[in-house]
C-alpha cells in the first residue's frame, strides 16, 4: 500500500501531513500527485470528498519549496468557483505549508481590497482567488501574471455552471504558456473537454472513479410526498423535514439541508427555528462575514442545521457530517452528486434523504440515469401522516383560497361594503327621503338664485368694462400732437378784385407762424 512518504514530498511537507494524522494517501493523490512533481499538466476527474485539494496542495509546496516571489507576481495561482471553497484551500494551505516558508493571499469578494493590495505588493508564492476578484485587481494595475509557474483549476464543472468559463479562458491566456496546469473536475462536461484540449498540454488523465458516482459509503432514501393540497407542497414538505430530522434522533448529530432557491433557504430556515431546531441560512446574498460566521459555527458544533443553497454544495470540507436533506430535488443532475458528497467524508458513513413531490419525477430520472442506478425509496418516519396533521393554512395556502372564491376581488368587496348601510335605510318609511330632499331645495333655491344673478351681473360688468377698454384704445401718438402740425400752410389764392392790403397782411402772419415754428 502506497505512504505519503513514497511519494518524494518534501520532507517539510511530510511532517505537516503526519502531524494532521493522515498517513495513507487516497487514489486521486496516489496517482495526481507523482506526476504533478514531475511538472506534468494533470487532467483529475473524481467525485467529490476524495481528496483532490490535497492531491495538488502538496506537490504544489514541494515544488516552490525553492524560489522566492516578487511583487505583484505571484509564483503560483488556484482558481476556486465559490469563496467558500477558495477559503478552505487557504486553510489547507496553513496546514500542510506550516513548516515551509511560504507566503499566500486569498482573494475573494466581499473583502476589501485594500488589504489584499498589500499582500500582493509584498509578494505571494501562492495566490488563491475566485476569477471575478482576479479580474478585479488584474484590471486595476495590483497584478501581474507573468510570473505564474503552476496554475490550478479547481471544481472546474461548477465553473462552467456558473459562467465563469469565459473568464477561466481570459485569465488563461494572461499567464505564461510555459505553466504546469493541474485540472480538477467532477464531471467532464464537452466545455470542459474543449478547455482542457486547448489550454493543457500532453496532460496526464487521471480518473479514480467513474464520472458522477455516488460513494458507497452514503445511504440514500428518496422519500416521495403526495401534498394533502396543490397550495400546501412547501407547507407539506416542511412538515415532512422536520418528521424526518426528528425520527434520526441523535444519530443525527449535524446536517446540511439544500434548496434550489435562496429565498426557500431563509423560509426553511425561519420555519425549522420557530419549532424549536437550531438553524441558520446560507447563500449568496449574506454577506462574507456572515456566511464564515455560519460555517464557522457548524464547523465548531454550535450551530446543528445548516439550510443552504448550491453555493455550500461544492468543495466544502466538513468531514463530520452525519446527514444531508435535500429538501428540493436538484435541477442539475450533477449538484446530486455533490449535495450528497457532503457526508459520508473520509471514510465515514452518512446518511442522504431526498424530499420528492410528483412534479419532480422528470428530475428524478435525470438523477438516476446519470449516476446509473435508483435510488431506493423510502417511507415516512413511523407514525407521521399529512392527512393527520392540523388544517393551519400557510401563507401559500390563504392566498390561493382567497384566489379560489368567485367574484371575490377587492373592488368587490369595497362595492359590498358600501352597499350594507343602504340596506338598512330601506327599512325606513319611503316618503321621509323625498320630502325632506325638498324641503333642503326649497331652503336652498332663495340663495341659489342669488348667487346666479350674481355671477350673471359680475359677468355683464366684465363685459362691459372690456368694451370701454377697446373703444378707449389710442391710435397714432395719442394725445400729444405737435403745434406745427396744427397749423395750416395753406396761401390763399388772390384776385385781381382783392384789396392788396388783406394780402399784404396775410403774407405776414405766414411768415410769423414761420418764425413761431
Amino acid at each position: 500500500m502506497t505512504k505519503f512518504s513514497d511519494l518524494a514530498l518534501d520532507p517539510r511537507v511530510l511532517k505537516a501531513v503526519q502531524e494532521a494524522g493522515y498517513e495513507t494517501p487516497t487514489p486521486i493523490q496516489a496517482q495526481a500527485i507523482p506526476h504533478a512533481l514531475e511538472g506534468k499538466d494533470v487532467l483529475g476527474i473524481a467525485q467529490t470528498g476524495t481528496g483532490k485539494t490535497a492531491s495538488f496542495t502538496l506537490p504544489m509546496i514541494t515544488i516552490l519549496g525553492k524560489g522566492r516571489a516578487r511583487a505583484r507576481m505571484p509564483r503560483s495561482l488556484v482558481l476556486c468557483p465559490t469563496r467558500e471553497l477558495a477559503a478552505q484551500v487557504a486553510e489547507n494551505f496553513d496546514i500542510y505549508a506550516k513548516h515551509s516558508k511560504l507566503s499566500k493571499a486569498l482573494l475573494i469578494g466581499g473583502v476589501s481590497f485594500t488589504e489584499q493590495d498589500k499582500l500582493i505588493d509584498r509578494g505571494v508564492d501562492v495566490l488563491i482567488a475566485t476569477p471575478g476578484r482576479l479580474l478585479d485587481h488584474f484590471e486595476r494595475g495590483k497584478l501581474l501574471l507573468t510570473g505564474v509557474q503552476i496554475m490550478v483549476v479547481d471544481e472546474a464543472d461548477r465553473m462552467l455552471d456558473m459562467g465563469f468559463i469565459p473568464d477561466i479562458e481570459r485569465i488563461f491566456s494572461l499567464t505564461p504558456f510555459t505553466r504546469q496546469t493541474l485540472f480538477y473536475s467532477a464531471t467532464m462536461a464537452p466545455e470542459i473537454e474543449r478547455i482542457t484540449n486547448t489550454f493543457l498540454t500532453g496532460a496526464v488523465k487521471i480518473e479514480v472513479a467513474r464520472q458522477a458516482t455516488t460513494s458507497e459509503t452514503i445511504e440514500q432514501k428518496l422519500i416521495q410526498v403526495t401534498p394533502t393540497r396543490k397550495e400546501r407542497s412547501f407547507a407539506d414538505k416542511r412538515a415532512v423535514l422536520r418528521a424526518l430530522i426528528r425520527a434520526e434522533g441523535e444519530s443525527c448529530t449535524n446536517a446540511i439541508i439544500f434548496c434550489n432557491r435562496k429565498m426557500d433557504v431563509d423560509v426553511v430556515a425561519k420555519s425549522l427555528k420557530q419549532h424549536g431546531f437550531n438553524a441558520s441560512p446560507i447563500h449568496g446574498d449574506l454577506e462574507q462575514s456572515q456566511r464564515m460566521k455560519t460555517l464557522d459555527g457548524f464547523r465548531d458544533g454550535s450551530l446543528h442545521l445548516l439550510v443552504a443553497s448550491d453555493v455550500a454544495a461544492r468543495g466544502l470540507d466538513i468531514p463530520a457530517v452525519s446527514h444531508v436533506f435535500n429538501f428540493d430535488v436538484p435541477t442539475h443532475p450533477e449538484d446530486y452528486v455533490h449535495r450528497i458528497g457532503r457526508t459520508g467524508r473520509a471514510g465515514r458513513k452518512g446518511k442522504a434523504y431526498t424530499i420528492a413531490v410528483p412534479s419532480d419525477e422528470k428530475h428524478v430520472t435525470a438523477i438516476e440515469s446519470l449516476v446509473k442506478q435508483a435510488i431506493p425509496r423510502g417511507d415516512l418516519p413511523e407514525g407521521f401522516s399529512l392527512e393527520d396533521r392540523p388544517d393551519r393554512p400557510d401563507r401559500d395556502s390563504a392566498r390561493g383560497e382567497r384566489s379560489e372564491r368567485p367574484g371575490r376581488s377587492r373592488r368587490g368587496r369595497d362595492r359590498d361594503r358600501r352597499e350594507e348601510p343602504r340596506a338598512e335605510a330601506v327599512e325606513a318609511p319611503a316618503v321621509a327621503v323625498p320630502e325632506v330632499r325638498e324641503v333642503v331645495r326649497e331652503e336652498r333655491s332663495p340663495r341659489r338664485e342669488e348667487r346666479r344673478d350674481e355671477r350673471r351681473e359680475g359677468g355683464n360688468n366684465r363685459r362691459d368694462r372690456d368694451r370701454d377698454r377697446r373703444e378707449e384704445r389710442v391710435v397714432g401718438m395719442g394725445d400729444h400732437v405737435p403745434d406745427f402740425l396744427l397749423r395750416s400752410f395753406r396761401i390763399p389764392s388772390l384776385t385781381a378784385a382783392d384789396d392788396e392790403e388783406p394780402a399784404h397782411e396775410a403774407e405776414e402772419e405766414m411768415l410769423a407762424g414761420d418764425s413761431d415754428a
